[in-house]
């Protein structure tokens, strides 16, 4: 298992690094590094870990090789769950271990990021290893609020991405009406105010 291979996983702001050890038909495991670390962490690791398993260990956005995300855009511990769930949906894994590493001393969103994700998406982990890391407890009465809302958001924004398409172009009166249909609200002046601002013509509309 020292011979390892460099993946790339494109997301909206450019990629997602990851290296990988083993036979990729082997059972999947996935492996996320602790705080202000990258992938490297795992590379004295994995040659002492059973063989027969894939194991891909990526680069959390912003740290080692892969892209990090615009400026301006702050690093939420959602961020990093949902670049995730966008790895394991790049390797089509339907279901995974999750092995993950932290400290816990500097940053709980660290710490809690392999037990969240399990959290969230139990269907898809069958087993989670956690390196120097805690578990991830809620109060009895946040619980299901707290996983319908966040799964929610993870799974609509990349839903989205999914249906990313370039922009159709409309004449004014069609590009008027789409407006004022998903704005009820707006009457037509209004609507065309708008427009002048929001919409750009292009020789196909």
């Amino acid at each position: 298992l020292g011979m390892f291979s460099e993946l790339k996983f494109p997301v909206p702001w450019g990629h997602v690094a990851a290296k990988a050890w083993g036979p990729s038909e082997g059972h999947p495991v996935l492996c996320l590094h602790g705080w202000l670390d990258n992938a490297n962490t795992f590379d004295k690791l994995i040659p002492l870990l059973p063989r027969g398993c894939y194991y891909v260990a990526m680069d959390f956005s912003g740290h080692g090789l892969s892209s990090h995300r615009p400026a301006g855009c702050p690093y939420h511990f959602l961020d990093y769950v949902t670049d995730v769930r966008r790895v394991a949906a790049a390797l089509q894994w339907r279901r995974f271990t999750l092995m993950g590493h932290s400290m816990g001393n500097f940053s709980f969103s660290y710490c809690f990021i392999s037990p969240q994700f399990c959290f969230l998406y139990p269907e898809m982990v069958d087993k989670l290893i956690l390196l120097e890391s805690l578990g991830f407890l809620l109060a009895p009465e946040d619980t299901e609020l707290w996983l319908k809302s966040k799964r929610r958001v993870i799974d609509r924004l990349l839903s989205l991405e999914a249906k990313q398409q370039t922009p159709k172009a409309r004449s004014p009166e069609a590009a008027l009406q789409r407006l004022l249909e998903a704005n009820s609200h707006l009457t037509a002046e209004g609507g065309a105010i708008l427009l002048q601002r929001g919409a750009t013509e292009t020789p196909a509309g």
